[in-house]
């Protein structure tokens, strides 16, 4: 591993950095997401058994229990159970939004690794490829295979480097990117049927919350 490291020049140790961040970052996104997942329909039927027979400290313990944004999001709201409806809607706004940042940590490094690392590789064959006709220079024009091999082979190894980081790292962040998504959502599901639970909406002709 580290012959080809050396090899391949000064540039395969900066992909190597980029290949160990990558798996760092999705190693700890999918320990964060692990933790974070829970059973949502499970969970909301739980909370809204505690809050029909009237335990709702019961069922602001659970959520403060319970690990993950959703039922942050849903402590939030049971704390301010008589509140009106609007007020109870933007305070499940505010977590919510209070929890895209821990959601998203470390994913836009990711990205950028996924997009930079090619650019190495693109790079990295450019300057292979420059000693390449340096040694051509050198000798006048009439370099051998083997003068010349060392650059072409220094090119190639890390443009093969460089893909080998980045394919990975371009789906892990894909896939990282889309239980984001699927958290927010159920965030939002979660929101919407406390609501729901705790504000109904009132008949059109009774005053309005």
């Amino acid at each position: 591993m580290m012959e080809i490291v050396q090899k391949g020049g000064p540039l395969m140790w900066l992909i190597l950095a980029c290949s160990i961040t990558a798996l760092g970052v999705f190693l700890e996104r999918l320990l964060f997401f692990h933790r974070a997942s829970i059973q949502t329909g499970d969970f909301l039927r739980g909370l809204a058994n505690l809050l029909k027979a009237g335990n709702t400290a019961e069922a602001v313990q659970e959520c403060a229990g319970s690990p993950g944004p959703v039922p942050r999001v849903l402590h939030a709201m049971l704390t301010r159970p008589g509140a009106p409806r609007q007020e109870l809607r933007d305070i499940a706004q505010e977590a919510g939004q209070l929890e895209v940042p821990r959601l998203e940590r470390n994913l836009a490094l990711l990205g950028t690794v996924a997009y930079t690392t090619p650019l190495l590789g693109l790079l990295g064959t450019v300057l292979g490829l420059l000693t390449a006709f340096q040694q051509i220079s050198a000798h006048g024009g009439y370099a051998t295979a083997t003068e010349i091999a060392g650059g072409v082979y220094e090119s190639l190894l890390t443009t093969a480097a460089a893909l080998t980081v980045a394919i990975p790292a371009f789906v892990a962040h894909s896939y990282l990117s889309a239980r984001v998504n699927e958290l927010l959502r159920d965030i939002e599901r979660a929101s919407i049927e406390m609501l729901e639970i705790l504000a109904p909406p009132r008949p059109e002709g009774s005053p309005q919350q």
